[in-house]
């Protein structure tokens, strides 16, 4: 199969259960599958809104694109806005950047991102940014190759479970 029969197009609904299998192919892939504790209906919660509500004034908290060749999902990228206060100016942030096995290095990671850049610009973006574990240095040099820059100075901060719990009560 070549690049021309590959269809970037934004998720629906019906694309939450394959979606849902991406996401936690990616975490295997990623030796974090025990980290996957969310399921299906919260994923189609975040990108459509409660099945059967009102979804007129939904605006989503994630946005998907599926990569599709000959009919087939075989990546995704999942993303959100932030915002730069230096630049005064939204930014789009890529959660999940993903294809199959099999079917990298054909350039379906790079029209993944170039999609959602594409997004960033049509919509004023001042930025566009997503984090990469440090042994994995396939992406390391795929980002690197595509004009990324790895920001070696800045670490991620992050709080779960109890910890975010006691941190919203006051306690430490």
């Amino acid at each position: 199969m070549s690049l021309d029969e590959l269809k970037l197009r934004a998720a629906t609904p019906a694309d939450v259960p394959v979606l849902f299998e991406l996401i936690k192919a990616l975490a295997e892939y990623e030796k974090l599958s025990h980290a996957v504790t969310g399921n299906a209906a919260s994923l189609e919660a975040h990108l459509f809104g409660e099945p059967g509500s009102d979804k007129s004034n939904y605006r989503p908290i994630v946005e998907a694109i599926i990569a599709e060749l000959a009919d087939k999902p075989v990546g995704f990228a999942l993303f959100f806005h932030n915002y730069s206060t230096f630049l005064t100016q939204p930014g789009i942030y890529i959660e999940d950047l993903f294809v199959l096995p099999e079917y990298r290095g054909r350039g379906i990671g790079k029209r993944l991102v170039s999609y959602v850049a594409q997004l960033a610009v049509s919509r004023n973006c001042g930025r566009l940014e997503w984090s990469v574990l440090d042994w994995n240095e396939p992406a390391i040099g795929f980002y690197k190759h595509i004009g990324a820059s790895i920001l070696e100075e800045w670490r991620i901060c992050r709080v779960t479970d109890n910890s975010l719990s006691n941190l919203a009560s006051g306690l430490s």
